[in-house]
């Protein structure tokens, strides 16, 4: 897993910086995402920390079209086989 994680280190400041207000365990600003309409899918792993599941659970609510999945024996590092299917039927609607 190391290694996979040093592949992606050059991208974890942007992570950070993406999430970094969004990560305090305060609830989502009920208008941030109003204006996004897109269908959109929001999942996770069964097996990710509770904390996580929560946002997810909360992002999805608060996105007017959102799909909220949860891969069942899955980590945050959701493997592409388990990820792949529930993306394939998001996208043939």
């Amino acid at each position: 897993m190391w290694s996979k994680l040093k592949a992606i280190a050059h991208t974890l400041p942007y992570d950070g910086a993406i999430v970094r207000d969004n990560q305090r365990g305060k609830a989502l600003p009920a208008n941030r995402w109003a204006s996004v309409t897109v269908p959109t899918l929001v999942m996770d792993g069964g097996k990710s920390p509770a904390w996580m599941r929560r946002a997810n659970q909360s992002l999805a609510a608060s996105l007017a079209n959102a799909q909220y999945r949860t891969l069942e024996g899955q980590t945050h590092m959701l493997k592409p086989k388990a990820h792949a299917p529930m993306l394939v039927e998001f996208f043939k609607d």
